[in-house]
């Protein structure tokens, strides 16, 4: 934690391997694809002497994530790890296409066989990185700033929570589902309730709020107003009973539902997609709570929501404060690849590759068994 809270008052520059719990089958070579491990061998025992520059890229505008955990990763296992020389941009820089990102020069077995790892670690948090980034400036395209809330623990095999939160962090969200999901960057996970927490008070919205708000009196009150496909009838129940003790209310309707109020209000329909949270259901509600003047109410939606669709109700003016997004920010949709690009400080890359060099790039130093100290972490991450 301590080095966490280091890191974000910017006193030191990575985090280190005292942050990730890593596998020590990793260091057996367990995870590697069985021919790195044989290259490894056939390094050590032909060509002992070779020294390669091993360079890491993508194929598009993002915003880079992975580099510590991949920098501690071969801190940790590779072999006389000291001895390697590290170039690294900074987890939070914004990177180009092909643009370099991290080189490692040093024997082949040293390191070689944690070349798929690298990339998968890169490509993994980058992704995540770069969706929530996304996600983050479509939800400021109103010229406001509106929260994004990180929701996907129900949408990847749960041990991926602490990275994946790390990278919405580094993204620019600051605000997460889990606990686990904070690990990283040193905070507790928030939220109020689910559906199954108003079903066991059989749908009363307002029975439900009260038990949340008796036992969490600290936590801001945001109710979940879905429940009963009625989010106008149930927001004014609780807005009416909590006053302004009522923080927020939460919409996370089904997209295969129609909500009640447009079943009440035929002649509504027949212009637009009346499913799920849809922007006039958000103009109704907002109406709604300004005509009994609880102004102060804020409105979070859920479910479904990509970087297109929150896109599309700031263009249209959508009164939403904020948003929570899950499954659409784990799309891993970038990739990274490792190449060999120079052999005893010569050029030496397969056809349509070459040694790319890049100024931004900083050296790093061994880190293993402390911290190390540097002027700061990168900034305007979100701009």
């Amino acid at each position: 934690m301590k080095e966490i809270e280091q890191k974000l008052s910017g006193k030191i520059a990575r985090l280190t391997n005292k942050t990730f719990k890593f596998d020590e089958r990793i260091r057996e070579g367990w995870f590697s694809a069985v021919y790195f491990l044989k290259t490894k061998e056939i390094a050590e025992k032909k060509l002992p002497n070779n020294h390669v520059t091993m360079q890491f890229f993508q194929k598009e505008h993002a915003v880079l994530c992975g580099t510590d955990e991949a920098i501690a990763l071969v801190h940790t296992f590779a072999e006389r790890p000291e001895t390697l020389e590290i170039y690294s941009l900074k987890d939070g820089d914004k990177i180009s296409p092909y643009e370099s990102v991290l080189t490692i020069s040093g024997a082949y077995q040293q390191f070689g066989f944690l070349e798929g790892l690298i990339d998968g670690i890169l490509a993994r948090r980058t992704s995540v990185a770069t969706n929530v980034y996304n996600v983050v400036k479509a939800a400021r395209a109103s010229g406001k700033q509106k929260p994004v809330i990180f929701m996907g623990d129900r949408d990847d095999h749960f041990t991926q929570q602490a990275g994946d939160g790390y990278a919405a962090f580094i993204g620019g969200s600051t605000a997460q589902a889990t606990h686990a999901m904070n690990e990283w960057w040193g905070k507790k996970g928030m939220g109020t309730m689910p559906h199954a927490m108003i079903q066991m008070f059989r749908g009363d919205i307002v029975a439900a709020s009260r038990a949340y708000h008796e036992m969490y009196p600290k936590d801001d009150l945001v109710a979940l107003v879905d429940y009963n496909n009625d989010v106008i009838t149930d927001a004014l129940k609780v807005a009416r009973e909590f006053g302004s003790d009522l923080k927020a209310v939460r919409l996370d309707t089904s997209r295969t539902l129609v909500d009640k109020y447009f079943l009440r209000n035929h002649h509504l329909m027949g212009s637009f997609d009346p499913r799920g949270v849809n922007p006039e259901l958000v103009f109704a509600l907002r109406k709604a709570l300004d005509d009994e003047a609880f102004h102060h109410v804020k409105i979070m939606v859920s479910g479904g929501f990509t970087e297109e669709r929150i896109r599309a109700f700031e263009s249209a003016g959508v009164p939403v404060d904020m948003y929570g997004v899950g499954g659409s920010l784990l799309n891993i949709n970038i990739g990274f690849t490792g190449d060999n690009v120079l052999l005893n400080g010569l050029p030496a890359a397969k056809e349509g590759r070459r040694y790319r060099p890049n100024a931004r790039l900083e050296k790093v130093e061994y880190m293993y068994d402390s911290i190390e100290v540097s002027s700061g972490i990168t900034d305007g991450r979100i701009d």
